[in-house]
């Protein structure tokens, strides 16, 4: 990712729920991308700039939040490494752009920012 530090440092200025929203976000890109054979590279950078978000901000939730989104990460890394095998497939790559949709309003709702 370029300029990570100073990516940090923004990304880190927001309030917990705001990270939160900002990482379903992602996911929720991820989600719509996939109607695109060649949108590939956006979900892989999608990937990238996630699994970030959750390094620099999991510690900073309570023990079970921390645990889901590592677990989120872990899946993240998965899709990573997995996705030449389903991407070209487009029955594969909507059920996995569903499955980010799902993790995505999960967290959203976790965020408390439907509440605001």
């Amino acid at each position: 990712m370029k300029n990570a530090d100073e990516r940090k440092s923004r990304y880190l200025m927001d309030s917990l729920p705001v990270r939160m929203g900002g990482l379903a976000a992602n996911l929720a890109r991820v989600g719509s991308v996939v109607a695109f054979p060649k949108g590939k590279i956006v979900v892989i950078d999608l990937f990238e700039e996630s699994k970030f978000f959750i390094e620099w901000t999991a510690a900073d939730f309570d023990v079970e939040t921390a645990a889901e989104l590592v677990d989120v990460q872990r899946k993240l890394v998965r899709w990573q490494r997995s996705i030449d095998t389903f991407w070209d497939d487009e029955a594969r790559r909507m059920e996995f752009g569903a499955e980010a949709k799902y993790i995505s309003d999960r967290l959203l709702a976790k965020s408390g920012l439907l509440n605001q």
